[in-house]
């Protein structure tokens, strides 16, 4: 029985003894190859990972969502913050992956085992819902163009939308999606200012009703518990900003929080610019009566309908690479360091193209992942957007008790920890509600 050598701790692979073997797979994997990402790639990679299409079903969530958005928009914006200033807090390191940082708060194993299962449920979770909003939106620009057409299946749209992965997953890494992602950003601006400026064309509808949609207060409740959900969906981008910071580059002079945090500032300007019309706006000229996606309420002019749309479907193919890279990033991790295959062209194109028809299958199969989404969103979003980044904070930097640092993240983690328990109550209530009417492969 041979016995086979150790393999080294991970820090040895960073502090600059790292083997020519290490350093040319680093070279080659998607998140380390590039490191000459500019401030405002960081801008719209955000925008891109973060105004996702549920922008849409926000005034479906308001009542009292609106202290929610706001809530959320100031603690997401302190999470993300800490995360760009540990991004680089050991001297000569940098933490290129939220499993790394992970690692780096409480131990190798236990680091991995926290973050990276919750990180996959919503990185693979969102562009599963991509897929399905992507081939929703392509049906819906289909029948509104030509509503004389023969119909076709929901199945066949998703599909199409799917081809386009086929091709766009074989992009290296982050810097070479920042084209996709720039077109992306500017569409998630677009298609947001159409929604709530047609809704200010349409007006205060008759006989709108601002009251809660059900009859009972139980019902009112799961309602509620379900919109958070859906918040906490609406600001998922933590899960690929270190990931994104990786690309910057950083010198003890310059380091990468500098340009990163300015990228983020203009991110989160963008991103109130598009939530908040959207979801008061939304919300004013529809009241309780606008369908989970706004679009679908807007039905005329159809010119305009059917390009917000279609802006959604390049919005969505933008979003899905974001989300997929750090996806990509750990299976060629997998399949390279620890399963020793070739690094190269075949390996990518195999194994990237698995994980898209993975994707599209689930979409396929579920395309009620909306409501899924509401189940799943709470398990994973909450943790890592609301609270790891301040468990890790308190674990790392160990601020003084009870100072201002300190009762901030208390107040977040216990928030973001009531968000994980709430959520997802109300996505299951909803998956047993529409259960009657689900159909699988529509």
């Amino acid at each position: 029985m041979g016995t086979q050598a150790p393999s080294p701790p991970e820090d040895y692979v960073h502090n600059g003894t790292q083997t020519s073997k290490d350093k040319a797979i680093d070279d080659w994997l998607p998140i380390t190859s590039s490191r000459n990402a500019k401030w405002w790639y960081s801008a719209f990679h955000n925008v891109t990972a973060m105004v996702g299409a549920g922008v849409l079903s926000l005034p479906f969530a308001m009542g009292p969502g609106i202290a929610v958005l706001v809530l959320s928009w100031i603690i997401t914006l302190y999470t993300l913050w800490q995360m760009v200033e540990m991004h680089e807090m050991v001297p000569g390191k940098r933490f290129d992956r939220y499993h790394e940082l992970g690692q780096h708060a409480f131990g190798d194993k236990l680091g991995l085992w926290i973050v990276v299962p919750q990180q996959l449920v919503v990185e693979v979770g969102v562009d599963i819902v991509y897929m399905v909003t992507g081939g929703k939106s392509l049906k819906k620009f289909h029948d509104t163009v030509c509503p004389d057409c023969k119909q076709i299946k929901t199945t066949y749209f998703i599909m199409i939308f799917a081809s386009v992965h086929f091709v766009l997953s074989q992009l290296p890494n982050f810097n070479s999606i920042s084209g996709v992602s720039l077109a992306a950003a500017v569409m998630s601006l677009s298609y947001s200012t159409i929604a709530w400026g047609a809704s200010v064309d349409k007006g205060k509808q008759e006989g709108v009703a601002y009251g809660y949609k059900a009859s009972t207060t139980a019902g009112t409740v799961f309602n509620f518990f379900s919109a958070l959900g859906e918040v906490a969906f609406a600001y998922a981008g933590h899960n690929v900003v270190l990931e994104i910071q990786a690309t910057i580059p950083s010198t003890p002079e310059k380091p990468s929080k500098g340009p990163m945090w300015k990228g983020v500032i203009v991110a989160y300007i963008v991103v109130a610019l598009c939530y908040f019309p959207v979801a008061l706006v939304g919300y004013w000229a529809f009241g309780n009566g606008v369908d989970d996606n706004i679009l679908l309420t807007l039905s005329k002019p159809r010119w305009l309908i059917a390009m917000a749309n279609m802006m959604v479907v390049i919005h969505v193919i933008g979003s899905y690479q974001i989300y997929a890279m750090p996806v990509f990033d750990m299976i060629e991790t997998v399949l390279v360091k620890k399963l020793r295959f070739p690094p190269g062209l075949t390996l990518r194109l195999i194994a990237r193209s698995l994980y898209v028809a993975f994707t599209m299958f689930v979409a396929i199969t579920f395309p009620f992942f909306g409501g899924l989404l509401g189940f799943f969103g709470g398990f994973a979003f909450a943790p890592t957007t609301y609270f790891l980044p301040c468990i890790m904070w308190l674990a790392i930097y160990k601020p003084k008790r009870f100072s201002l640092s300190w009762f901030a993240n208390w107040i977040c983690i216990i928030l973001g920890v009531l968000l994980m328990v709430i959520a997802p109550i109300g996505g299951l209530r909803q998956i047993i509600m529409q259960a009657k009417t689900y159909k699988f492969y529509s």
